[in-house]
C-alpha cells in the first residue's frame, strides 16, 4: 500500500475550501497514479468524517450506477430512507435527498472519476448547474475529481454548464525529486537518485520499488519479465493519458528516440506535430526547452524532452529491449540493461538538480532577485550550460552550473571549464557564482564553487 505522504499544502488549500461556503464546488484532476483518490480521502476523515458521500464513476449502464450511487451514502445521512428497497430513482432525488441531509450541518459529496460518470449520465453537468444555483444547495459542498486531464480542463471551460461554479481548481503533479525520500525509506541518496530517474515522482511506481533488495533484483522483478509491472504500466500508461490516434504516440516515441529537434520530429512522423506537441505540453508528458535567456514564447531554439522520467524509461531504453523481453530473453538482457541506465539516468538527475537549484534561490541562496533557472546553449548549440541562473530584470546571469552523473566528480575541472563556456553569456566570471553536481562527492581544492550531490536534492 502506497504511504500517505507530503501533500500538505493540498490539504491546506481543500480546508480553506471546505470552511467558506461562498467558495462554490471544487475540481481536483491530475493523471492516473498521482494520488488523487487518497488525497480526497484523507481530506474527508479530517473534514466530514461520516458525512461524506464519496463515488467513484465506472461508466456503468444508467441503473447499475445509480444503485451504487444510492449504496454509497453513508449510514448518518440516509435518514429514514431505505435505499435497498428504494434506491433513488435519479441524480435530482438523490440531490434533493442531500439538501435535505444538510440543513442543520454540512455534506460532502465526492464524486470521483467524473468524466466516466458522465458517459452514464451525459446530463449530469447541467443537473449539477442547476443544482448549486438554489439556496437549498448550500448545505451540499460538491467536489469533483477526475483523472482524465484534458476532460477535466473542459468542465472548466467558458461553454461547459460549469464554467464559473469552482471556488477551488487543485491540479496534482508527481512529487519533485526532494519529496520522494519519503517514499523511499532508508535508501542511501544516490540510489534513490537512481530510482527517481526511473520511475519518476508518482507514488504508485515508488511503492513498487523494494528498498530491501537491489537495483538487479527490483529490475528483475519489474521490468524484464513477461508481465512485469513497469511493461504493463506503461502500455497502459500510454492507453490511458495520451490522445487517441496513432501521432502523439509517434512524437513521444520519436522523442524517446532522439529526436528532439521540431523538424526532427516532423521528419520521423512525417507530418506536422505542433498541435499534438502542445497537447502532450499540456499534459506535462513532454517539456519544451529553450535556452533560459530566451523569450519562451518567440525562440525559435527549442528543444523537447519527455518530462515523465517513466514514460521516459519506458519507451526509450526499456522499449529497446521490449520484444525479446516478452520472448523470454529477460534475464540474459537484464546485466545489458543496467549498463545502460547511466545513460538514461543523466537526463533526469540534469532536471532534478536544476529544480533544488530553483528551490535554493527561492530561499535566497543565489542573492536576491533570481527570476529563472534553466539551461543555456549557444545558437549552433555549442557550449551548452545545464545551470543558468538570472537574476533582475535585465535578467543578468549570476550563476552557472554543470551536472554529471559520476560518482566522484572533481570540481575544480569542471568550474574551469564553466568559465571559458560562460564567456559566451557577456558576462565577466568573476561576477558569477559557480555550481558542479555529482552523485556522491564533489571536490574542490583551488576553485570556489557549491557542490551538490544527491545527499542534498534527495535527502
Amino acid at each position: 500500500m502506497t504511504a500517505f505522504v507530503h501533500r500538505t499544502s493540498e490539504l491546506d488549500e481543500l480546508t480553506r475550501w471546505w470552511r467558506d461556503p461562498a467558495l462554490g464546488a471544487a475540481l481536483v484532476w491530475g493523471r492516473r497514479r498521482v494520488g488523487k483518490t487518497a488525497l480526497v480521502q484523507r481530506f474527508t476523515e479530517m473534514a466530514a468524517p461520516g458525512r461524506t458521500l464519496f463515488h467513484t464513476g465506472a461508466g456503468r449502464p444508467r441503473p447499475a450506477e445509480l444503485q451504487q450511487l444510492s449504496r454509497a451514502v453513508p449510514p448518518a445521512l440516509l435518514g429514514v430512507r431505505d435505499v435497498a428497497s428504494r434506491p433513488f430513482a435519479d441524480v435530482d432525488d438523490l440531490l434533493d435527498h442531500l439538501a435535505r441531509e444538510a440543513q442543520q450541518e454540512p455534506v460532502l459529496l465526492v464524486l470521483d472519476e467524473y468524466p466516466e460518470l458522465l458517459r452514464s449520465f451525459p446530463e449530469l453537468s447541467g443537473v449539477l448547474r442547476a443544482f448549486l444555483d438554489r439556496p437549498a444547495s448550500r448545505g451540499v459542498r460538491l467536489l469533483l475529481c477526475g483523472s482524465a486531464v484534458r476532460s477535466m480542463a473542459e468542465l472548466q471551460e467558458e461553454r461547459a454548464p460549469l464554467f464559473g461554479r469552482f471556488g477551488l481548481r487543485l491540479q496534482l503533479h508527481p512529487f519533485a525529486p526532494h519529496e520522494v525520500s519519503a517514499l523511499l525509506p532508508g535508501m542511501p541518496p544516490a540510489q534513490r537518485a537512481q530510482v527517481y530517474a526511473l520511475l519518476g515522482g508518482m507514488p504508485l511506481y515508488l511503492s513498487w520499488w523494494d528498498a530491501e533488495d537491489d537495483l538487479a533484483g527490483n529490475l528483475r522483478r519489474l521490468a524484464t519479465r513477461p508481465g512485469g509491472l513497469l511493461l504493463t504500466e506503461g502500455d497502459l500508461l500510454l492507453a490511458t493519458e495520451v490522445e487517441r490516434g496513432d501521432q502523439p504516440a509517434a512524437v513521444l516515441a520519436a522523442i524517446a528516440t532522439g529526436k528532439t529537434k521540431h523538424h526532427e520530429i516532423k521528419s520521423w512522423i512525417g507530418a506536422e506535430p505542433t498541435r499534438t506537441l502542445e497537447r502532450l505540453i499540456e499534459m506535462r508528458l513532454v517539456e519544451r526547452i529553450v535556452p533560459v535567456t530566451d523569450d519562451v514564447r518567440r525562440s525559435r531554439r527549442r528543444s523537447y524532452r519527455i518530462a515523465d522520467n517513466f514514460l521516459a524509461f519506458h519507451l526509450g531504453l526499456l522499449g529497446r529491449f521490449r520484444p525479446e523481453i516478452e520472448r523470454g530473453l529477460g534475464e540474459s538482457i537484464l546485466p545489458v540493461l543496467i549498463d545502460g541506465l547511466d545513460d538514461a539516468s543523466g537526463l533526469p538527475w540534469e532536471v532534478a538538480v536544476r529544480d533544488h537549484v530553483r528551490r535554493l534561490a527561492a530561499q535566497g541562496a543565489f542573492g536576491p532577485e533570481v527570476v529563472a533557472v534553466g539551461p543555456w546553449w549557444r545558437g549552433d548549440g555549442a557550449d551548452e550550460i545545464d545551470v543558468v541562473a538570472l537574476a533582475g530584470r535585465q535578467r543578468r546571469p549570476v550563476l552557472v552550473g554543470e551536472v554529471t552523473w559520476r560518482r566522484d566528480v572533481d570540481g575544480d575541472r569542471l568550474v574551469r571549464s564553466l568559465r571559458v563556456k560562460a564567456a559566451a553569456l557577456d558576462v565577466d566570471p568573476e561576477d558569477l557564482q559557480f555550481l558542479v553536481a555529482g552523485r556522491d562527492s564533489v571536490t574542490f581544492r583551488a576553485e570556489a564553487g557549491t557542490a551538490i550531490t544527491a545527499a542534498d536534492v534527495f535527502a
